[in-house]
């Protein structure tokens, strides 16, 4: 019984750690075009969930990594001007590494693939007129 416990305590202090590690990557994923944020702030916002409820809300709560979270979550999309910022910025990001950083054709095809997937997925979510997405400008 206190081998459980000590296991649960264990996989909630791993919890939490991954969390704070997504958070940071998220951050990263900020300044970084080729690392995306929000699939970060969803995977802290998950690893959260199962072992602080206090660290989830003030994921979910946070003035900058909130909106993310909260918008993904609720389906209300992104700005069509965002859209086009994102995948204009991710294609120039991975045309450039693939023309003067990486020289092995194959990580160049993956590279591409990667891209056009992001790609889809981008155009795939839904347009919404104002960022970031809160209750008071989402019908």
């Amino acid at each position: 019984m206190a081998t459980n416990r000590v296991r649960s305590a264990f996989i909630k202090w791993l919890l939490v750690a991954a969390g704070f590690l997504f958070v940071g990557l998220g951050v990263v994923g900020i300044f970084l075009p080729l690392l995306p944020t929000t699939p970060f702030l969803l995977l802290a916002a998950a690893c959260f969930a199962h072992s602080s409820e206090r660290f989830y809300r003030w994921l979910l709560n946070n003035k900058w990594f909130g909106p993310y979270v909260r918008g993904y979550r609720e389906g209300r999309g992104i700005p069509a001007k965002v859209k086009i910022f994102t995948i204009a910025l991710l294609w120039v990001a991975i045309l450039s590494s693939a023309a003067f950083v990486v020289s092995n054709l194959i990580v160049r095809v993956i590279l591409v693939v990667i891209a056009v997937g992001v790609t889809v997925h981008i155009v795939s979510i839904r347009p919404v007129k104002r960022w970031p997405p809160t209750a008071k400008n989402n019908p």
